[in-house]
């Protein structure tokens, strides 16, 4: 688990808890990272717009923020989502990879303000060790409308996800080491129904110039942003995974990229196919770089060039600039 700095030293100035880690730096720049604090949207109360007041939710400050806001049971998941448990590199004991004892990580040191700082953490449960890829902090936006979870897509619910990043991710998917670091068993019927029940309501970013049906409004859209909608539906194929209206289809999906390279071994890891990957929702796509499962693209330009190339489209210079002017407004 790998922390930007910027995340860490807020977390640090609120809270007096330090993520650094002595044996790993981030290696990604700000500008190619979610904004910081990111805003708060609430499905139950679209009328507040941003509801974060631009502070980074910390378990000092949420209670004055959304007093008022959550029912007394989303409070407490809240909580519970920014209280810190062990976890495999920020514990007590001797093999932590932090200076100082540490009392661990919560789930929206990640997800921060329910969205993401574009932290990363190594696939669990894929070995051995040369085969692991880097994962990248998805956002929790939307994430009441989706129905695969984990890096295997395993799990089916977010109640299941919650409680599994507990139980196993937190530790690297051996129970042995939990036990030893001090794993925090969360209770199904309780604690994960209610932080379960706060990230459910986590709505994606207003979208003032899609419909209801999740199309651009003509009246609303520039000349290139209707252009860039007509190859996401035709040409760039983006709407065989991407459907509408939060653009996803809530599937898995293999992009071969395997064709496109011979496996080797670099720095002691091994380039092999990503095989089956999540349809990530589109929606609100402009505040979550950076993209892929694993953060490999680095902008929405990369990212319209990579499927450009994988799936052989054959795009030209405007039809990619297009693409990517409507993409911003999703």
């Amino acid at each position: 688990m790998l922390f930007p700095q910027f995340h860490i030293d807020e977390i640090l100035k609120q809270e007096g808890r330090d993520l650094n880690r002595f044996d790993l730096e981030f290696d990604l720049p700000d500008h190619f990272l979610p904004e910081f604090p990111a805003p708060i949207f609430l499905t139950t109360r679209p009328d507040l717009g941003d509801v974060s007041k631009g502070k980074q939710l910390t378990i000092d400050n949420f209670y004055d923020i959304f007093n008022g806001t959550l029912n007394p049971k989303q409070l407490e998941g809240l909580r519970l989502l920014l209280t810190p448990f062990p976890q495999q590199q920020f514990n007590q004991t001797e093999d932590r990879r932090s200076t100082k004892p540490s009392r661990g990580v919560a789930c929206f040191d990640c997800h921060a303000n329910g969205h993401t700082n574009g932290s990363t953490h190594l696939v669990g449960d894929i070995r051995p060790q040369p085969f692991r890829h880097r994962i990248e902090t998805p956002t929790l936006r939307g994430v009441n409308i989706q129905r695969l979870f984990g890096s295997q897509r395993g799990l089916k619910t977010i109640e299941d996800f919650t409680e599994f990043e507990q139980r196993a991710a937190y530790f690297d998917g051996d129970p042995v080491i939990a036990t030893k670091k001090g794993v925090n068993i969360l209770e199904r019927g309780s604690q994960v129904h209610f932080m379960s029940e706060f990230q459910s309501l986590l709505d994606f970013p207003p979208a003032p110039k899609l419909d209801v049906f999740g199309k651009l409004d003509p009246k609303k859209a520039t000349a290139a942003e209707l252009r860039g909608q007509t190859v996401f539906h035709g040409k760039g194929q983006c709407v065989s995974c991407h459907a509408l209206p939060f653009y996803t289809d809530n599937l898995m999906h293999n992009l071969k990229t395997e064709r496109f390279y011979k496996p080797r071994t670099i720095a002691g890891h091994t380039m092999v196919g990503d095989g089956p990957i999540k349809t990530f929702p589109l929606r609100g796509i402009k505040e979550s770089p950076p993209y892929l499962h694993d953060g490999r693209l680095l902008t929405l330009e990369d990212t319209v060039e990579f499927f450009n190339l994988v799936l052989e489209t054959k795009l030209d210079e405007k039809e990619k600039a297009d693409l990517v002017a409507f993409l911003r407004t999703l």
